[in-house]
């Protein structure tokens, strides 16, 4: 079996709710997905997403991730797609860095590797483990009594993670209104809920110590990803109470392995995009397995794609070391695919059909923006 073309499609995602805000002003409207569809000389299909999380989340952005895979596609055509490290090597050898663009031709060979086995993508990545897998919102940065509603609307939806985004500029509010935003959320917190007050890389040290001591004692909540730097994280962790969760600082497996040499967190936030694709997302899983951290098993953002990958490495991921898994799906309004995934209970399963599990909606996707393929 050989890859012997991929085709590129280009979607805008606008952002549920209109308006999507995390720390230091920043603010989304829609964002902008790479799909590829990677095709075998057998005849057999693969899907894979990467939506960066806009230009301001880490070093990505969409026409970059478009620009990376048309120099990373030609170098994989003729290989087995069922050979993941040697494409893996292929593509770090082929361009250095730029894990978003790696990523959705990662994901796109591990659906064509479980089809070809017929097995659903879980059971490739180490097994099922029977169960709805427990799913977390995403709650944009707002006024304390919005984002309270928000998180009551998602808990009604069946949602029993939340991630809500702190990180209010001093002329907004600053620690003051970060630590009412906890407040409020929390307000209402049920027996089994678990919440992040994210960041994202967003507060200086000082910031969060002044956030930290407005806050009552007892408040049950995961610091994620405090800090732009990893000095400034180690400083804050020497004098913070709360658990802290990594996430934008770790996207290489030497990242984690200097977090947890250094003792810097106890958890970490593992992304499909930010990480790579579906290969070293489970690289990086056992690693962080192996010290004893927590995760959640997210993407930045996307459609029923991207959900796709992430909920088949969340169904795979030992529950005792699985906090919950990101359902994109909720933050965006345009719908690339069929994906039979429902929340209930507090969670979702993955489906039991081979791959990803999804059949592409060819009408939104569009006509592909490249192709790639043998002579």
């Amino acid at each position: 079996m050989k890859i012997s073309r991929i085709e590129v499609y280009q979607v805008d995602l606008p952002v549920r709710g209109r308006v999507y805000r995390l720390s230091g002003g920043r603010e989304y409207l829609s964002y902008d997905a790479t799909i590829v569809c990677i095709t075998t000389d057998c005849g057999m299909t693969g899907w894979g997403e990467s939506t960066p999380f806009g230009a301001t989340y880490v070093a990505a952005h969409a026409s970059g991730t478009r620009a990376g895979i048309a120099l990373l596609a030609p170098a994989l055509l003729g290989m087995d797609p069922r050979q993941h490290d040697r494409l893996w090597d292929r593509m770090r050898d082929t361009l250095k860095g730029h894990r978003d663009a790696r990523c959705a031709l990662d994901v796109a060979c591990w659906d064509i590797a479980a089809k070809s086995a017929d097995m659903p993508l879980c059971d490739m990545l180490g097994g099922r483990i029977p169960g709805p897998v427990p799913v977390i919102s995403s709650i944009g940065g707002d006024t304390p009594d919005a984002m309270r509603a928000k998180v009551a609307d998602h808990r009604a939806q069946g949602f029993i993670g939340h991630s809500i985004k702190i990180g209010a500029t001093e002329a907004q509010g600053g620690p003051a209104l970060d630590a009412e935003r906890i407040r409020a959320c929390l307000a209402d917190r049920q027996a089994g809920e678990w919440f992040l007050a994210d960041a994202n890389n967003g507060l200086s040290p000082e910031h969060a110590l002044r956030m930290l001591a407005l806050l009552p004692p007892g408040l049950d909540f995961v610091l994620e990803a405090p800090c732009a730097t990893w000095r400034e994280t180690q400083s804050l962790r020497a004098r913070c109470h709360a658990p802290i969760l990594l996430d934008e600082l770790i996207q290489t497996e030497a990242d984690l392995l200097q977090a947890i040499a250094n003792d810097i967190c106890d958890g970490v936030g593992l992304k499909v995009s930010k990480q790579g694709g579906v290969t070293p997302m489970i690289r990086q899983r056992s690693i962080a397995t192996a010290a004893g951290m927590v995760m959640s098993v997210q993407d930045t953002v996307g459609s029923e794609i991207a959900f796709a990958a992430l909920l088949h490495i969340a169904q795979s991921t030992p529950r005792a070391m699985l906090r919950c898994a990101l359902d994109t799906r909720a933050m965006v309004t345009c719908s690339t695919a069929n994906f039979e995934a429902p929340v209930q209970n507090g969670g979702t399963e993955a489906p039991y059909l081979p791959g990803l599990g999804v059949t592409p909606d060819l009408a939104s996707l569009g006509p592909p923006v490249a192709v790639f393929e043998t002579p």
